[in-house]
């Protein structure tokens, strides 16, 4: 029997059916985390073999203890993940000290962490990317920025989510940039794309091909909600639908990466206007790679769209190495839609429960650690066709007034 440690099974939320799917393949999940036993979720307390707590997953002493504890009791430890960005590093670390290949290490880690190294492994793959540098100095990005034109956007090389972002418009802008960013931080300079922000999403086997894949379209990218406090609709377009060269460039950057029996997020542009450099409206161009499931409840969504449980093929990706959910039940567009407590709208969330009870799936309020990325209120719903798909964002986020 696999003996498989799970990093903070009681967050975010919905990762208790990571532990409870895997249990159900036959693995012994053993669980470490920083809420104490008592105020775990009777869902979550039933998924796991033994639980472990943890007052700080940072504390790397406290980790090894805990790891070494189970280690002693139940022999080798087969896989150690959270499937959490928050946390890849720390899995990393943990893997490296105890010896671990079933994941990346502290060195491998990097190729996943640093937008910079990310690059490297799309372009080996063949997919495009915007021009960077790193900002060693004033003089050597104002003059990339010279080269490729303003707007240039800046985001710390290894960085969560879109905290810490600038959208560098001018050179009064790029000073700015200079004396506010954190010194202590290497940053990553892009040229700006002019694109629509897609993924690519799933979950590969041993060899680096997909069990499983889907994709999501973006309305908003993410520094622009957390920058602007918006509210959000991103959704889910079911596998058979998926543009066939967003699948040729996701199957390439996997194996580019050799992403093993891990859920991926692969980040891209679709451009919207030709670009010189880049290519022709509507090609493909890589932004950032994620080997971990997509913020929020996003793997719900995917389930939504798709009539499967996608928690239960990362699960059996560990145990069988093979996808044995059934594939061929009706598919779906499923959207997310975020809600700011600060906006006002036009219809109550009352009325949105009631007059789309038929298609909603899933709503509630989001976790304060994600707010600012996600929004505060979400509903989650999946329809026939994009048209209606759209005409329910319409209705969910127009506002007083409009």
């Amino acid at each position: 029997m696999k003996n498989f440690i799970f990093i903070s099974p009681n967050f975010p939320e919905s990762y208790r059916r990571f532990c409870i799917a895997l249990r159900d393949c036959g693995i012994n999940v053993l669980g470490i985390g920083d809420c104490p036993w008592f105020e775990l979720a009777d869902e979550v307390k039933g998924s796991l073999e033994e639980y472990y707590y943890c007052y700080d997953l940072s504390d790397d002493e406290a980790l090894i203890k805990a790891i070494s504890y189970f280690q002693d009791k139940y022999g080798e430890i087969d896989y150690i993940e959270s499937n959490n960005e928050y946390w890849l590093e720390q899995d990393a670390k943990m893997r490296t000290i105890f010896g671990i290949t079933t994941g990346p290490n502290l060195e491998t880690i990097k190729n996943y962490k640093q937008k910079s190294l990310e690059k490297y492994f799309y372009e080996k793959a063949g997919v495009k990317t915007a021009r960077w540098t790193l900002d060693t100095s004033f003089e050597k990005v104002e003059a990339f920025a010279k080269e490729v034109g303003y707007p240039i956007f800046a985001k710390p090389d290894n960085g969560v989510g879109a905290q810490d972002t600038y959208k560098i418009k001018n050179i009064k802008d790029l000073q700015a940039f200079f004396n506010n960013k954190d010194p202590h931080k290497p940053y990553i300079i892009e040229e700006f794309v002019d694109g629509q922000i897609i993924s690519f999403d799933g979950i590969t086997n041993s060899k680096a091909e997909p069990l499983f894949y889907t994709h999501h379209v973006f309305i908003n990218d993410n520094s622009k909600i957390v920058n602007e406090k918006l509210d959000d609709m991103y959704y889910c377009v079911p596998t058979d639908k998926v543009p066939q060269e967003l699948v040729e460039a996701g199957i390439k950057t996997l194996k580019s990466f050799n992403v093993q029996n891990r859920f991926f997020h692969l980040e891209f542009f679709k451009l919207n206007s030709d670009h010189a450099y880049l290519g022709k409206k509507g090609s493909i161009v890589a932004l950032e790679a994620n080997m971990r499931p997509a913020g929020g409840f996003t793997p719900d969504l995917i389930n939504f769209a798709n009539s499967i449980n996608c928690y239960n093929i990362y699960a059996q990706s560990i145990a069988y190495d093979e996808n044995r959910e059934y594939m061929n039940h009706e598919k779906f567009f499923s959207c997310a839609i975020s809600r700011r407590d600060e906006l006002k709208y036009k219809h109550s969330f009352e009325d949105v429960l009631k007059n789309y009870k038929n298609n909603i799936c899933f709503y509630g309020r989001y976790a304060k650690a994600i707010r600012d990325d996600m929004g505060d209120s979400f509903v989650f719903a999946k329809f026939k066709t994009l048209d209606e798909l759209f005409e329910f964002d319409n209705y969910v986020r127009a506002k007083e007034g409009e």
